[in-house]
């Protein structure tokens, strides 16, 4: 086989072999295909696209490049959740849990955050004590035991993506439909995954900005998994305001903690249950999303989800009493008020620029080398649809520094109130 003539075929908008994708995904890998052959190859499948067996190939042969991760010593079937990233998006740390606590096992691998805030593990390392670094054996075991661990992501899983996307950066073919959905269900599938949960997020402060595009990526993904043997289903949902009110890391520990309680943001609560409810199906604890939902329910009610939050905390080292008494999280030295300008509605909250601007606070990372502040970012007080007074907090910024004149600005810049408001719909689809 020859590189030019797989790129001359999909140039012409023809469907590629198996053979002829794992050929080439593979000669990649070893340094025999170059990286301008491929290029043009992604500049090819950017424009003609892919039929669904085709990304499924395409999926199983970046999976096939690298370590696969073996869950199989683990009892029941494993659901693993990704998002497609947001601001303020604590999820994971909530509905590992509830998931958890109603028996479903969760063996989940999460990544550190580059952008406006950290990741799921650096937002678990707020807790003091947290350790995110076991063994497969202590994995293994803490799942068996406890139903539950999230532990950073090891071996040399997906190398083929992680070359690909490097590629797909500096050649304008990140948004193809195709590349993002072979891109995240490969991951996921090295993992050890057997059912999969997806929430793509949709608007200004994500990666997908229509309800189409989301859907067609949701539809995409779903029918890779049925391809390679994995129940997924996804959930498509609002990104064009900020979720919960808690963006940083600490703060968005104690915003995780109240949603335990009963006690969390509307919308960050029926994410976490809609979400929550697909995995616990998939998990085969329930027959319908109806019953997942009140099993959920019934768990944050009668404090069980709470409880599994402690013991999870305990198995990986960490204080359980911080859910007992939040305030012993991490907490900023300075805490400004972000008054409205005038009166009326908040009418829009760009998510991705107000994530920006928790970054400059100190609660992300620019580059992979920048440490986090634990303690820093920024509480919402309002959200869109809500009324505000003239001089009444739109926000609270928690900062360690006294000079936050550059993200009052960018605050300013991005929130809009205006005589009336729609408020964006949540959940947007579903799709399984």
């Amino acid at each position: 086989m020859r590189a030019v003539d797989i790129i001359e075929k999909k140039r012409n908008g023809q469907e590629l072999s198996d053979q002829e994708i794992t050929w080439i995904i593979d000669q990649y890998i070893q340094g025999e295909v170059a990286d301008y052959q491929i290029s043009a190859l992604l500049m090819a499948i950017y424009f003609q696209g892919m039929t669904e067996h085709e990304a499924a190939i395409l999926t199983q042969a970046m999976v096939e490049s690298g370590d696969q991760i073996d869950l199989s010593a683990i009892d029941g079937i494993k659901v693993d959740k990704h998002s497609t990233g947001g601001v303020g998006d604590t999820t994971t740390i909530i509905l590992a849990p509830l998931v958890a606590s109603v028996g479903a096992p969760i063996a989940k691998m999460s990544g550190r955050g580059l952008g406006h805030t950290g990741g799921t593990l650096d937002k678990l390392e707020a807790i003091p004590g947290f350790t995110i670094e076991l063994s497969t054996e202590e994995f293994i075991a803490a799942v068996n035991q406890h139903k539950i661990a999230v532990v950073g992501q090891t071996g040399n899983l997906t190398p083929a993506d992680k070359k690909i996307y490097a590629l797909r950066d500096v050649t304008a073919t990140v948004n193809s439909i195709p590349l993002i959905a072979s891109s995240i269900m490969s991951k996921k599938i090295a993992a050890g995954a057997d059912a999969i949960v997806l929430d793509v997020k949709v608007g200004s402060g994500a990666f997908m900005k229509t309800v189409e595009d989301a859907s067609q990526l949701g539809q995409t993904m779903v029918d890779i998994g049925k391809k390679v043997n994995r129940d997924t289903m996804v959930v498509v949902s609002d990104m064009s305001q900020p979720l919960g009110k808690a963006i940083g890391n600490a703060l968005e520990v104690k915003e995780a903690i109240a949603t335990l309680k009963g006690q969390g943001p509307d919308d960050l609560t029926e994410l976490v249950l809609t979400l929550g409810s697909q995995m616990v199906v998939l998990a085969k604890k329930a027959d319908t999303i109806d019953e997942a939902r009140k099993l959920l329910t019934e768990a944050i009610e009668s404090g069980q989800a709470l409880e599994k939050l402690k013991e999870f905390i305990r198995t990986q080292n960490g204080d359980p009493s911080v859910v007992d008494h939040p305030d012993q999280l991490a907490t900023a030295k300075y805490q400004i008020d972000l008054p409205a300008k005038s009166s009326g509605q908040v009418a829009a909250m760009e998510a991705e620029k107000i994530g920006l601007a928790s970054m400059l606070l100190g609660a992300g990372r620019a580059s992979k080398d920048d440490t986090i502040d634990m303690a820093v970012g920024i509480v919402l007080n309002k959200k869109i649809g809500d009324e505000v007074k003239e001089g009444e907090s739109l926000l609270t910024i928690h900062a360690n520094n006294e000079d936050v004149e550059e993200v009052k600005q960018i605050l300013y810049d991005n929130i809009t109130i205006a005589d009336q408001a729609d408020v964006p719909e949540l959940i947007l689809n579903t799709i399984h």
